[in-house]
């Protein structure tokens, strides 16, 4: 039996379709609004998640539709190659919570997580993930009823620029340049992975799959800016990136640092802070005063450090809750290996 079956009475749950997109924004936005005050998403983007190449609309979401015919809840799952992370988000309306949805959409999400262990190479460690702002309590203590436990937080981070930024001091033969679509893409995917391989729980997807999930959000993000995605170069090699966007869902006048990481060779020379600095300067031209970023608070490459070296501060906490399926050997960075 289908734990769905539990919820409610008169209450529904199906997969969402494409005709879901704008009331599930607007069910996302309602639940951010009463956590933060602000909204948090757009339909392009939900629409670009539903879409991507490793997302099956039919198996990973679940919507629940109260008697009235109002959608009040929702889950979307992220389960890609090789099957050891699986990603979840869940929200429930405000105004029906405490009913029982929250706790059968979480039970919805480990049947289907279970079902990645099948996929998953032998002996290894599956885990389902989802983040909850440090401020929600009561998603909190769902999830620890649902078997889930703390083991990360991360931060979000920003800026106020009162005046112009400091001029970047870039290391000795290295330039940094805008993106070029037609020519850096499949270099720059290959060098991301490089970067992050040493952020706290990476996992090695396959090339092509990431490539292809690249090009789809930047095929369908009517936001993407290339001039915003910044190169630092050494020679022919990018040594390290800053990828920006150009406002924030919940405010338009924030920029926005979506990934900034250089590569191991490249590493201790400051060239993280002039790409920062960098990104910081574009943005201030622009007549953006205030940037933000999202940054694992423990960081293992010590990019905290960097970004309180910068001026930024933590404005606001999310807890990473992880629920083992399988125990196994990780896959996932825990440390940096020397």
């Amino acid at each position: 039996m289908s734990t769905t079956s539990s919820l409610p009475k008169h209450f529904t749950s199906r997969p969402a379709t494409l005709d879901d997109v704008e009331t599930v924004v607007d069910l996302l936005n309602t639940c951010s609004i009463e956590q933060t005050g602000k909204p948090r998403t757009e339909a392009h983007r939900i629409r670009s998640d539903w879409q991507a190449p490793t997302f099956n609309l039919e198996t990973d979401t679940l919507v629940v539709i109260a008697p009235d015919g109002s959608l009040v809840g929702h889950a979307a799952l992220w389960d890609s190659e090789p099957h050891v992370r699986i990603y979840v988000a869940v929200d429930v309306h405000p105004e029906y919570k405490g009913q029982g949805v929250g706790t059968v959409i979480c039970q919805w999400a480990e049947e289907r997580g279970r079902q990645a262990i099948l996929k998953a190479p032998a002996g290894t460690r599956v885990v389902l993930v989802q983040y909850r702002f440090s401020t929600h309590e009561t998603a909190q203590a769902l999830l620890r009823e649902q078997g889930y436990r703390p083991v990360r937080h991360s931060f979000r981070m920003a800026i106020k620029m009162d005046g112009s930024p400091p001029e970047p001091v870039v290391p000795d033969g290295i330039i940094i340049r805008t993106f070029a679509p037609d020519q850096d893409l499949r270099p720059l995917v290959l060098a991301d992975r490089d970067a992050f391989q040493d952020h706290w729980g990476y996992v090695e997807h396959p090339f092509e799959e990431d490539y292809q999930e690249w090009v789809h959000w930047i095929d369908n993000n009517p936001d993407h800016d290339p001039s915003l995605w910044f190169l630092a170069m050494d020679g022919e090699e990018i040594a390290g990136m800053s990828l920006c966007h150009p406002k924030v869902v919940e405010d338009p006048e924030m920029g926005w640092v979506d990934s900034l990481g250089v590569r191991r060779p490249w590493r201790r020379r400051g060239l993280a802070l002039a790409l920062l600095h960098h990104s910081f300067g574009e943005f201030y031209w622009r007549g953006k005063r205030k940037v933000g970023l999202e940054v694992d608070a423990q960081s293992l490459t010590g990019a905290t450090r960097l970004y309180e070296k910068a001026g930024m501060h933590v404005d606001r906490q999310y807890v990473n809750y992880e629920k083992e399926l399988r125990p196994g050997e990780d896959l996932s960075t825990q440390s940096l290996k020397e």
